[in-house]
């Protein structure tokens, strides 16, 4: 069963598979810090990160009602390119496909994490 994205239903999921996920709790092991994940035009995944496991998340209608350490915005289709394996975030921030507010330094020195986040990501069916 494929599940709409973005959705609460498509969020929820991705959370299982992160909580799930040993490779994400290991490559993870050291972040601290929320993220919202903004499909320009449709909303936003929150995700409460912390030391390898997703602590609580949900999808919100307004990606301005919380304030999280980082922010990743790109347009619903380049979401699609990620989720089908087809553009790496961090190569989309490198080549402005995807927009960042927060720390890029602490990004980099944690792209194992972002990584395997994106695995999970990519885990959970999506109708897109």
């Amino acid at each position: 069963m494929a599940f709409k994205f973005p959705s609460a239903e498509w969020t929820e999921q991705f959370i299982n598979e992160v909580n799930g996920s040993e490779a994400y709790a290991s490559a993870a092991k050291n972040w601290e810090g929320d993220i919202s994940l903004v499909i320009d035009g449709g909303g936003a995944i929150y995700l409460d990160l912390w030391h390898g496991k997703c602590r609580s998340g949900k999808y919100i209608e307004d990606p301005n009602s919380e304030k999280p350490a980082f922010k990743i915005s790109a347009t619903h289709d380049n979401w699609v390119k990620v989720l089908k394996g087809k553009l790496d975030p961090v190569q989309g921030l490198m080549t402005r496909q995807m927009k960042l507010e927060g720390n890029l330094v602490k990004i980099m020195q944690n792209v194992k994490a972002a990584q395997e986040l994106v695995k999970c990501a990519t885990k959970v069916p999506a109708d897109v």
